[in-house]
């Protein structure tokens, strides 16, 4: 027993030894730590200039900035905006834009709805009139009570966002005789209403008509409107159906290459 004892003690006295105030407090300096070995006092040192961090060589100001050589937002998209691009754009922005922005971007989001500000519609024409580089700056950098979203969508992403804003611009006033012969070809067999109509808007433009709701049936002892000599019975207005929208969202997100 005193030989178990005499051996537990010795190997106490050696952890114990071994324990020393170096292993707290090592011979290195901490960042932000006072250094008399450096003129300036400072144990932290700058990079040399042009130090680049690993995976940060941004070379292309116009796609990481979405600003052109003058400082001004560019106005063409520095990536080619195909179907990938342009349904990678729609998820993000149903994700990050869309709570207050809507899914339709007039501004009519969740959280608008719930009494936050309401942004404004996207189809404004001071907004139409903006050119791509412009929505990427803001997503970068935010605007007003818009956040940054810089660390939650990388510049592909925004860049993707920016397209499909454009889409969705596009969407609300488009031109016919810039859609593709086919789109053309289909939208004319839509039936237009006559002008003058329900549902007719300048322009050649087919809207919905609305027919007007029946009139109630005469009441008992309620003599029947006498018939207006050479008077033509109304016609109801043709219901134009609405185009079907684009199935954008059909296809799962791809990810988009990194630049």
């Amino acid at each position: 027993m005193s030989i178990r004892r005499a051996l537990v003690g010795t190997g106490l006295a050696v952890m114990l030894l071994g324990c020393r105030q170096d292993m707290h407090d090592q011979p290195r300096l901490e960042p932000l730590e006072a250094s008399t070995f450096f003129g300036d006092g400072m144990a932290s040192r700058l990079p040399p200039a042009g130090t680049v961090a690993r995976g940060q060589l941004r070379e292309d100001a116009v796609f990481f900035t979405g600003m052109g050589p003058g400082g001004a937002p560019t106005a063409e998209l520095p990536m080619r905006a195909d179907r990938v691009v342009l349904r990678r754009g729609q998820e993000r922005f149903d994700v990050f834009c869309s709570p207050c922005h809507g899914r339709a971007g007039d501004g009519a989001g969740m959280v608008a709805r719930r009494g936050f500000k309401a942004p404004p519609s996207l189809h404004e024409q001071r907004l139409r009139d903006q050119p791509v580089g412009y929505y990427f700056d803001v997503m970068t950098r935010g605007f007003g009570v818009m956040p940054s979203y810089a660390a939650a969508a990388t510049p592909e992403d925004r860049w993707a966002i920016a397209a499909y804003i454009r889409a969705l611009q596009l969407s609300q006033r488009a031109i016919l005789a810039e859609l593709p012969a086919a789109d053309q070809q289909a939208l004319r067999a839509v039936p237009l209403a006559e002008p003058g109509a329900p549902g007719f808007a300048p322009g050649g433009v087919a809207t919905p008509a609305v027919e007007a709701a029946p009139a109630p049936p005469p009441g008992p002892g309620s003599a029947p409107e006498p018939a207006v000599p050479g008077a033509v019975p109304p016609v109801p207005a043709e219901t134009v159906p609405p185009a079907p929208a684009p199935a954008l969202a059909a296809t799962p997100p791809a990810p988009i290459p990194s630049h």
